[in-house]
């Protein structure tokens, strides 16, 4: 029996009336759109190659264990499978209303967690995939290894027909709750017999104080963090409703920031997403204090090589202080670029695969009371999620379609009411930002000024780039003056000498 892990039950546990835990795209593609009917035949010849898609979720009777994946004997792909338009030529305004729509329902948990839109009507013959995936079932980096399975690298590629599936026979509740006692005794004694030897231990115990060095410089930043003024105003109860907006951005505008003025490209996005959030909190008269932060969580992918293409959850997470009370676009980037590099450091040395699955000894009952628990501490804590999800460099496509842009959805949850999937793919880097309905009437303000905060950063790295390349000119240019002397003067003192010599010999 497929058991869940301790942090996809985690996400499981989490869903709740006014909170999917789904995540999900919307992928635009060039015209014609195919067939309902293709599109239906294709996706069923890719499902033996993810058979999550057929299972849906089996609790274990009095939260024994954690819950199970099971076949679903009544799989129907039409159910998962949808059609739907906008009026033609439909705008990408009409596009993100109509996702915002879809993307803001829950799944249905008694059926397999997915569903994938095809939506017609899109100016210029486009049209477009909205898919939705629930956040137990597979995270971020795992989503892009799926796309890619369902996705086409060759426009000319061919499938296979789809393939007879007989679903296999679920276990009765008996047989789960005996199943869950015996691995609940078991298991954690099965941990112990894999203790390192003796010549381990001592290794071990040498990384665990290297560790302890290492963490316990973190202890200063965290402690900081516990006294930083956050925004508080961002946090508050969720709704049933969405707000949902994207922006976007090119791979070489993040890379020319980079270049002039250092960090990463992702610590380059986090300071555009902080400038959006200052423009967000200017606008609402909120902006108050120099020292203000938007706290965000940012997911990690801990994921292992061995561990590509595996359907679960593999993320740890970081809070990152976004400061938008600092008026100057560059120190925002070296405060996120200061303190990203501090996690780095954290992160190396401790396992993080480890402190993940010490979530599974924690009992079912206590896990899901602990999850919800944790929701609630996001109420003040942190304000916003930002996940970013590197994508494919190379074109996909379906059924011979090229995909043209792509753009994530990441759930929102507790009391922390915005998040920002960030997305690339190709040349492009686009930001979804999900938002609850009530708490962000003005979620066009961020999206406007995450662009903002690029253009801004843009303007200052061309700003360095210049005065660099004068002042490399200017130093080329004064050393240059002696060298042309010196090689004037050179041959004009062997020019002299030589035409006495010819005049002497010609008297």
């Amino acid at each position: 029996m497929d058991r869940m892990s301790a942090l996809d039950a985690g996400f499981f546990y989490a869903e709740s009336e006014n909170t999917p835990m789904h995540v999900g795209s919307v992928a635009v593609f060039e015209g014609p759109a195919p067939t309902y009917g293709d599109v239906v035949r294709l996706i069923l010849s890719k499902l033996p190659k993810v058979p999550r898609y057929r299972q849906r979720v089996r609790p274990v009777p009095m939260q024994l264990g954690r819950p199970l994946w099971v076949d679903d004997p009544h799989f129907q792909i039409l159910y998962h499978v949808r059609h739907t338009a906008v009026p033609s030529p439909g705008s990408d305004e009409q596009l993100r209303n109509l996702a915002g729509r879809v993307l803001g329902q829950r799944l249905d948990m008694a059926k397999p967690l997915w569903e994938l839109w095809l939506v017609e009507g899109l100016a210029e013959g486009r049209w477009a995939l909205i898919s939705k995936v629930h956040h137990c079932m597979i995270d971020g980096v795992a989503g892009t290894d799926l796309m890619q399975l369902m996705f086409d690298l060759d426009p000319d590629a061919t499938h296979e027909p789809p393939r007879e599936w007989t679903p296999r026979r679920p276990p009765s509740s008996l047989t789960l709750a005996a199943e869950a006692l015996t691995e609940a005794v078991t298991h954690p004694f099965q941990q112990l017999s894999s203790a390192p030897t003796v010549g381990g231990a001592v290794r071990a115990a040498k990384e665990l104080a290297h560790s302890g060095r290492t963490l316990a410089q973190t202890v200063p930043s965290l402690a900081k963090q516990a006294i930083t003024p956050t925004a508080r105003s961002l946090n508050g109860p969720i709704g049933p409703h969405r707000r949902w907006a994207w922006t976007e951005g090119k791979f070489e505008e993040f890379k020319a920031v980079r270049t002039a003025l250092g960090g990463t490209v992702n610590d380059v996005v986090l300071a555009a997403i902080t400038g959006g959030f200052r423009d967000l909190l200017e606008g609402r008269g909120e902006l108050t204090s120099e020292r203000l932060v938007v706290r965000s969580m940012v997911p990690v992918s801990v994921r292992r090589e061995d561990q590509k293409g595996a359907l679960n959850n593999q993320v740890s997470a970081v809070f990152v202080d976004l400061p938008v009370g600092l008026r100057d676009p560059v120190a925002r980037l070296e405060s996120i670029r200061g303190q990203m590099d501090e996690y780095k450091r954290a992160m190396q040395a401790v396992d993080a695969n480890s402190i993940i699955s010490m979530g599974d000894f924690i009992a079912p009952t206590l896990l899901s009371l602990g999850v919800r628990a944790t929701l609630q501490a996001g109420q003040f804590w942190c304000q916003a999620v930002t996940t970013n999800v590197p994508g494919p460099r190379v074109p996909l496509y379906v059924l011979g379609k090229r995909m043209c842009t792509a753009t994530a959805y990441v759930p929102i949850a507790g009391g922390t009411r915005c998040s920002i999937g960030i997305f690339s793919y190709l040349n492009t880097m686009t930001f979804g930002i999900n938002a609850d309905f009530d708490g962000y009437p003005d979620v066009d303000v961020l999206s406007g000024g995450i662009r903002r905060g690029l253009e801004e950063l843009l303007a200052l790295a061309k700003k360095r780039t210049e005065r660099e390349v004068r002042a490399e000119a200017a130093a080329d240019a004064a050393a240059e003056p002696p060298r042309k002397a010196a090689a004037k003067k050179a041959p004009a003192k062997a020019a002299r000498p030589a035409k006495k010599t010819t005049a002497a010999a010609a008297r």
